[in-house]
């Protein structure tokens, strides 16, 4: 369960980083869209795990790692946008949300 600091928190993160992916590495990720879906973030605010949708990518995990080699770059524009809010900036560590590929494949059983 989380507390409310954590979860402000975590809502502050999703947002700037679905910013920062929408409006400032918007050429360096090509066509792709990527949707920040959840952040859960640790006790202690030093971590942040950040889940996203990618959308079309067929191979979701080179995708993924080309997204983790940028993550120190995203950081230092995370730290930009929210240095006046936060006094430690989070390690960002970035996962694939597939939920949306599970809910599909389920419906598609259940259609059969």
């Amino acid at each position: 369960m989380d507390s409310t600091r954590q979860q402000k928190f975590s809502r502050l993160i999703q947002k700037e980083i679905a910013e920062i992916f929408q409006f400032e590495t918007k050429g360096k990720f090509g066509s792709i869209m990527i949707t920040v879906t959840q952040v859960k973030v640790s006790p202690d605010l030093g971590v942040a795990k950040i889940y996203v949708s990618l959308f079309p990518v067929k191979e979701k995990d080179k995708m993924l790692e080309i997204i983790r080699k940028s993550s120190h770059e995203i950081r230092g524009l995370l730290g930009k946008r929210i240095r006046h809010q936060a006094r430690v900036i989070p390690e960002l560590i970035f996962y694939v949300d597939d939920s949306l590929d599970y809910a599909e494949r389920i419906e598609n059983l259940l259609k059969k």
